[in-house]
């Protein structure tokens, strides 16, 4: 291969998996525009990546997120940016108010909203499926964990695609100042959240984060100020673009369709495989605290790196034939929430949501067929369905 790649041009961002490909056998460690940050694409060299955050730090994610004309930013502050010993306080005082007995908690309302949804999407006719199913589903639900007002559930979408669009480092002055009105009005609403919670304490997340204690610490207002920002962008973007994937994988494959409807408990071995193929998060970012190598490629100290998830799970010297999809592959692979200590603690609740909504579409809708061209969204780190045109057929 000659010349840097652009992983964002608009035919790779369509299928980046034969140019990765190409990147794991050719050039496993490069430079790629935009941004000329080192990519690592083997699925080993990954996952080696990910275990040595001494040597490819985190504060790589938090300069992916905050480069200078931005200026404030709690996401970037939050722990996806912070290395050890202040991530693992931070992760120490989160996982209490975000273990199973919260996820119990969510189970019911992630099915009324799912109900509520689906039933409003038209049989027979075209439908923005981002629009009609993907968006408002994971939205509602992050919404009510950050304890948002339904009315403001809407906006979840606006700023979450405002803050994963900051990689992609937009030179445009008015698409900056869009992105600065969003990081200000998203941080003043959830103040408001914070306040009321302290007035009025109630039985959701919000509350235990305010009251979680680590050995007589608890978080202070800028860390919980980050981690709902955290949320908000990790808990929405990531979901919105899994059950993306899952709807036109089902369009594409009528044969794993059906033997879905025949048997709801493969769901989950479904969604696991999508995750794979199709995974919604496609990079991470790094910074490297001194000279790194992998895969026999030198990379300076103080690179800015990025982990190509979506290039790991296709790699086939550890998934056979990693380009098909085949939701009877054996084994666990977790690369798509991340590895070792930064893996992502709303992992379950992103396979609660889709694993409920698909039961609810399902029970609806017998297939679904492609009505026009889907555009993706223009992110570096996560890659899902802008707009999905679809039209979804009942049950005969």
């Amino acid at each position: 291969m000659s010349g840097r790649i652009n992983l964002l041009a608009p035919e790779v961002r369509a299928n980046p998996y034969a140019v990765y490909a190409e990147l794991r056998r050719h050039a496993p460690v490069c430079q790629v525009d935009p941004g000329g940050y080192w990519v690592i694409t083997r699925h080993d060299d990954v996952v080696a990546a990910f275990k040595n955050p001494q040597l490819f730090s985190n504060v790589g994610m938090r300069m992916a997120t905050k480069p200078a004309w931005l200026g404030h930013n709690p996401f970037s502050d939050s722990m996806i940016g912070q290395d050890p010993p202040q991530h693992t306080r931070l992760r120490n005082l989160v996982n209490r108010a975000f273990g199973p007995a919260a996820l119990a908690r969510l189970e019911g309302r992630v099915r009324h909203y799912a109900e509520a949804i689906v039933a409003r999407i038209p049989e027979g006719r075209e439908v923005d499926f981002v629009d009609a199913f993907t968006l408002p589903l994971p939205a509602s639900v992050i919404g009510e964990v950050i304890g948002l007002e339904p009315s403001l559930h809407s906006r979840c979408k606006r700023w979450a695609d405002d803050l994963t669009s900051i990689s992609a480092n937009p030179q445009d002055e008015k698409r900056r100042e869009e992105i600065r009105a969003a990081v200000r009005e998203a941080e003043a609403e959830m103040a408001k959240v914070l306040a009321l919670r302290r007035r009025e304490p109630r039985e959701d997340l919000v509350t235990e984060l305010l009251q979680a204690r680590v050995e007589g610490e608890s978080l202070g207002d800028a860390e919980l100020m980050s981690f709902m920002f955290l949320l908000l962008v990790a808990g929405l973007e990531t979901t919105i673009h899994l059950l993306g994937h899952c709807v036109r994988v089902l369009m594409e494959r009528p044969d794993v369709l059906a033997r879905l409807r025949a048997d709801r408990s493969l769901l989950p071995r479904f969604i696991e495989e999508v995750l794979r193929y199709e995974p919604p998060v496609q990079a991470m970012g790094r910074l490297t605290t001194a000279e790194a190598e992998l895969s026999g490629v030198r990379i300076p100290a103080g690179a800015k790196v990025m982990l190509l998830i979506g290039s790991a799970n296709h790699d086939d010297a550890r998934f056979a034939d990693g380009d098909r999809f085949d939701m009877d592959r054996e084994g666990v692979n977790n690369l798509p929430f991340g590895h070792g200590i930064h893996f992502c603690l709303g992992a379950p609740l992103a396979r609660l949501e889709a694993r409920i909504g698909l039961e609810v579409l399902l029970s609806r809708f017998e297939r679904f067929t492609p009505a026009g061209p889907l555009e993706w969204n223009h992110s570096f780190t996560v890659r899902g369905p802008r707009v999905l045109p679809v039209i979804a057929h009942g049950s005969t």
